[in-house]
């Protein structure tokens, strides 16, 4: 032992404190360590957790974005289409009229520019899936058909279409404006007399 740490002991016992809080703050014990390290786990899969959701709500968003630009793309046209048709009724109206017997050149080129046109307004609806609706014969359909009257009839079996007044027309397999048609009723009268002679057999 030194004469100085003889002198003076409690100077020595500082320092062996001293170092040994050096130890202990260099060196924390594993408990700690081991709850600092399971703390980071749980930041790192809530993190990761948060990044997914973050993901998918983006890819949903960007999806739903999608979807509504197609959809607008899609019948963007369908307000226009509906105006059309009117003009289309009119010409196919006016093409029915027989100009046979006519000596006039100029009916003549006009009626061909009017079928002409015609056309291309169906080329136009091609181009665009704007299909017509025209069910003379076909069993009555509410979702595309809209009838006007009934009328009993043997042409056709019941509710069957017999006749169209204005033919109806789908947008992409989208309704645009439903055919206007008349529906055939069974023939009461018919079937009444075969009922009677039905009864007479008997």
């Amino acid at each position: 032992m030194s004469e100085e740490e003889n002198k003076n002991p409690n100077k020595k016992n500082k320092d062996k404190n001293t170092e040994a809080a050096s130890n202990d703050a260099a060196n924390p014990d594993a408990d700690s360590l081991e709850q600092q390290l399971e703390q980071a786990r749980l930041e790192v899969a809530e993190n990761l957790d948060k990044f997914l959701r973050a993901k998918a709500e983006t890819e949903n968003i960007r999806r739903r974005s999608a979807d509504e630009v197609s959809k607008a793309r899609k019948f963007a046209v369908e307000q226009f289409a509906g105006e059309l048709l009117v003009v289309r009724d009119s010409l196919e109206l006016a093409s029915k009229y027989s100009i046979e017997g006519e000596d006039s050149p100029d009916l003549t080129h006009m009626h061909e520019g009017m079928m002409l046109t015609l056309k291309q307004l169906d080329s136009v609806f091609e181009k665009e899936s704007i299909v017509v609706i025209d069910p003379t014969g076909e069993k009555f359909n509410p979702e595309l058909h809209q009838a006007m009257s009934m009328i009993e009839t043997d042409e056709v079996a019941p509710d069957h279409v017999v006749r169209v007044m204005q033919k109806g027309y789908l947008i992409n397999d989208r309704l645009l404006r439903p055919a206007m048609v008349v529906v055939a009723k069974a023939n009461t009268t018919a079937a009444q007399e075969n009922e009677k002679t039905d009864g007479a057999e008997a």
